[in-house]
């Protein structure tokens, strides 16, 4: 299936590793103009010229960026309508906040959760609407977690702030439909990213069992009894922006394997 994605324009952050990698990597197959961002250069660097290599598409641009600052969000915005002549797609993506229950984490760090995983995709969807408006198109996809149907225990931050984003996107669906502008929010399960070994060590670390104790029991409570590969939920994220899904808004999907079971 051709998904019409050669030359539209992408912002993809937190894209130096993990799923924001995968979606980056898989919207550069298909041809697609992308920009990526993280707050390490470093990283960036190394993954830009990875996924040229691995694709051998060309239009692949970086720029350092903290989510948790708006100048540097506005500059991305900006940055990534004068690479490519406007904004077509925005996958909205950041690092998850630490574990810890109600009583383990302070004042501090709701705050800069509501900043990191909330408030930044705010700011980013703020800064890209103009141009979308005024082409009558775009897709948005947030990157959340499948605490959005099912929290999950001793992530309590992750757990308030990432159903926050679903009200955000079912509630812009109605405000932006006018402007043929879909915007969804996909949730990953237990996909094999270092964000998911780094809770599996601390779970481990927490309970006295092994890490591969940990991990078997969590492979065990999936139906496909394995975890996902990055490459997996990439593609999902990337039909979702394509030409392929012009009808699909408002929604929160859940890849994860059948893992969770609310409905």
């Amino acid at each position: 299936m051709d998904l019409h994605l050669k030359g539209k324009s992408v912002i993809v952050t937190a894209a130096s590793k993990g799923l924001g990698k995968a979606i980056a990597k898989k919207f550069a197959e298909e041809g697609a103009y992308v920009l990526i961002s993280s707050r390490s250069e470093q990283d960036l660097q190394k993954t830009q010229q990875e996924i040229r290599k691995e694709t051998g598409n060309d239009h692949i641009e970086y720029i350092v960026c903290d989510m948790k600052d708006v100048n540097a969000i506005q500059q991305m915005v900006v940055r990534a309508a004068q690479l490519y002549g406007g904004i077509d797609i925005l996958i909205n993506n950041a690092g998850g906040p630490p574990p810890g229950n109600f009583d383990q984490v302070s004042d501090n760090d709701w705050q800069h959760a509501f900043e990191l995983n909330l408030l930044s995709f705010v700011r980013t969807i703020r800064e890209v609407l103009p141009y979308m408006r005024k082409q009558k198109q775009g897709h948005i996809v947030n990157l959340t977690s499948s605490s959005i149907k099912q929290p999950i225990d001793d992530l309590i931050l992750s757990n308030v702030y990432r159903t926050g984003l679903t009200g955000l996107a079912k509630s812009l669906s109605q405000e932006l439909a006018a402007d043929n502008i879909l915007i969804n929010t996909v949730g990953p399960g237990r996909i094999e990213t270092g964000r998911v070994q780094e809770l599996d060590r601390v779970k481990a670390e927490n309970s006295g069992m092994s890490y591969e104790e940990v991990k078997h029991t969590a492979e065990e409570s999936i139906p496909l009894k394995r975890y996902g590969a990055p490459e997996e939920f990439a593609n999902v994220v990337v039909f979702l922006c394509s030409d392929a899904n012009s009808y699909i808004t408002g929604q929160a999907l859940l890849v994860d394997g059948g893992m969770v079971k609310a409905l």
